[in-house]
């Protein structure tokens, strides 16, 4: 549906429809064959040629989509839409040969595409003025016409480009922040571990050696080896502790930023200033899970975020799929610690079409 897809996905359908738009300035065509049919062209001349402009209509919006893609080009149609726009530009309409040299243009040059362009212009006055036809309106209008055809697509598929690269940057930075957090972490383990092993590595080694000349000693060292293990154990389960006991108010602004730098307008609202130590941690853990969420598994455009006397509620538009009756991993997991503080943590979509992730915790 409409209202699940990215904003990259609109941007994408307001792209191809309005070159759409752009490239069905050649249906002017029909009009022109009914006033030549009026003027005493033959019924069977007007019926062909309003069938070949069909044709061309109907063949010329695909070269867009497939340069969108970055496909490669497509000869065929091309060359149909091409042929087609010569013979009606035989019959002095000028209406396709814009259309035509506007789905050229994203396979071709641009300097290629504005030499083709101009030469049009000129190939066709020089035909209808050879007929004896007055010169001067068709070139203003030919000359018009085939600028913005040629120009509102390139425009377009340039709009496309530049949209791509701003949507995989806001990709990437969001990788990049995990990323850095997780290097953070593993540097902090690493230098935390590496002490702690290189010593229990030399006591154990100078235990060995020690062994055989005394065992009472040998046996002294290995105590120690045991106390450092459960040092270290203890230093590890404290670091993280700690890092898992992040500040509520410090990571409600971070995630904040984090989803306004993915395009996720973010309101917030809470009053955390009565709650307990445990609380405020385990909603700081809420709230980046289910930050996490919405950057993984939703294409939320608003997300809003209140925490009122221990109750969080973090909802979202971008439910997409059949929503089942389980949360994500990540949030199962937390639903227990949540429990096992007293509280309760729920995650479901609403009537609205919004999806809410609720934890209350003892304030």
């Amino acid at each position: 549906m409409m209202w699940r897809a990215t904003k990259l996905d609109k941007l994408r359908w307001l792209i191809v429809y309005s070159t759409d738009a752009i490239l069905l300035v050649s249906l002017i065509g029909y009009y022109d064959w009914y006033v030549r049919w009026e003027a005493g062209v033959p019924l069977p001349a007007v019926v062909t040629g309003a069938v070949l402009l069909l044709v061309f209509n109907v063949l010329a919006t695909r070269p867009f989509r497939v340069a969108m893609r970055g496909g490669s080009r497509p000869m065929a149609i091309l060359a149909v839409t091409g042929a087609i726009s010569l013979v009606l530009a035989g019959f002095g309409l000028v209406w396709a040969m814009p259309a035509w040299l506007a789905t050229l243009a994203p396979f071709v040059r641009r300097r290629t595409a504005v030499v083709l362009s101009v030469l049009s212009v000129v190939a066709f006055n020089l035909y209808v003025g050879l007929l004896g036809a007055s010169v001067l309106p068709l070139i203003v209008t030919q000359g018009l016409l085939t600028a913005i055809s040629v120009g509102g697509v390139l425009a377009n598929l340039w709009l496309w480009e530049v949209a791509k690269e701003a949507y995989e940057g806001q990709e990437a930075r969001s990788r990049l922040a995990v990323s850095e957090e997780r290097l953070r972490f593993a540097r902090d383990l690493n230098a935390l571990l590496g002490q702690s092993l290189t010593d229990i590595a030399a006591r154990t080694e100078n235990a060995s050696r020690t062994l055989p000349a005394d065992a009472g000693a040998a046996a002294e060292e290995m105590f120690a080896v045991r106390d450092l293990a459960r040092q270290s154990l203890r230093e590890v389960r404290s670091v993280v502790q700690s890092y898992r006991a992040v500040d509520l108010d410090e990571m409600l602004a971070s995630v904040r930023a984090v989803l306004e730098a993915a395009d996720v307008r973010c309101t917030v609202h809470a009053e955390t200033g009565t709650l307990a130590p445990e609380a405020r941690t385990l909603l700081a853990a809420v709230v980046r899970e289910g930050a996490t969420n919405v950057l993984k598994h939703s294409k939320a455009e608003r997300c809003t975020i209140t925490i009122e006397d221990g109750v969080l509620e973090m909802s979202n538009d971008g439910l997409s799929g059949p929503a089942g009756e389980h949360m994500p991993n990540g949030l199962a997991g937390l639903a227990q610690r949540v429990r096992a503080a007293g509280g309760i943590l729920e995650a479901s979509p609403t009537h609205e079409g919004r999806y809410l992730l609720r934890a209350a915790v003892p304030a």
